[in-house]
């Protein structure tokens, strides 16, 4: 079932309904401290991707990335997955990336990728799974939600709390690169050591989409208002947005209301690539995506950081 996440997780400060919450949130986060905190150290070498904010930080993004920049100093990468059924589409993107070992742990995944000598895996998600020692660890943030009203589940959208970042060096930071002054400050001062990485999404293919024609545009991506915010930099006019549940899985119902509302309004359709993976339904052909490329800001600082 895809439920989206509540409103009021991303305002600024939280409401009635986060402090009614808060107390399961710290009764949830006190449970991490009785977990068994031993790791298993591989030979491979493991680069986390992970957040603390739940969903749309662009973590599939930048594991790619950092996949491409290890293949560029000839280093043998993969892909490090736990197998989730509505997470197909994240895993059929890593694999047209590179070579993807999906378990249904971790652990597992890692060692097979050992046994066929792959030099360094990249783990998309797994931050939390305190099983596996990490060599190097990303945790992403989008600077448009940020850290919403700064609570944990199930009062906000924080698997942990902000104070975790002492504990890691690395951060990265995609969106709208607008603004960041205020958050890197706040990383800063709950760690000044943090090294914070930038980027931005950039699509590849406007040239299949006009500025002349109008289009109604529809998500089921962590992140909608991003999605958003980059087609209409891009000069398209957005007739209507539709935002679904992340990872949401479409129903011909869906679909068919999409296209007749186009049809009725002489609108194009525009998705995710992401979205347009989870779509099967032969009318597919009306619906285009947006390709999009992750732009590393400093490229040759991320590079020198994965050469360990």
């Amino acid at each position: 079932m895809n439920l989206k996440k509540p409103k009021f997780w991303d305002f600024k400060k939280p409401n009635i309904y986060a402090y009614i919450l808060l107390p399961i949130a710290v009764i949830l986060q006190s449970l991490k401290l009785f977990k068994n905190k031993s790791k298993t150290k591989l030979k491979i070498k493991t680069i986390c991707v992970g957040n603390i904010y739940l969903g749309g930080t662009g973590k599939t993004s930048l594991s790619i990335k950092i996949n491409k920049l290890l293949a560029q100093k000839n280093i043998k990468s993969c892909f490090i997955k736990k197998f989730y059924k509505d997470q197909i589409d994240e895993q059929k993107l890593l694999s047209s990336n590179g070579k993807l070992f999906n378990s249904q742990t971790r652990l597992e995944a890692l060692r097979q990728a050992e046994k066929e000598n792959y030099e360094v895996a990249i783990l998309d998600d797994g931050l939390q799974d305190k099983s596996i020692y990490h060599n190097l660890s990303f945790i992403c943030f989008n600077n448009i939600s940020w850290i919403g009203n700064g609570l944990t589940i199930p009062a906000g959208p924080l698997r942990d709390k902000l104070s975790v970042l002492k504990n890691y060096n690395h951060v990265f930071l995609n969106g709208n690169l607008e603004n960041l002054e205020n958050i890197i400050n706040k990383l800063k001062t709950i760690n000044p050591n943090l090294i914070v990485h930038l980027g931005k999404y950039e699509p590849v293919n406007l040239d299949q989409f006009s500025a002349k024609d109008k289009y109604i545009v529809f998500s089921g991506i962590g992140n909608h208002d991003t999605f958003i915010s980059m087609i209409k930099n891009s000069g398209l006019s957005i007739f209507k947005e539709i935002e679904f549940p992340d990872h949401y899985s479409y129903s011909e119902k869906d679909l068919n209301d999409i296209l007749v509302e186009a049809q009725r309004f002489n609108c194009k359709i525009i998705t995710t690539e992401k979205d347009f993976i989870r779509i099967n339904n032969p009318k597919i052909s009306e619906i285009k995506f947006i390709k999009t490329d992750l732009k590393i800001i400093d490229e040759e600082k991320l590079l020198n950081t994965l050469i360990f």
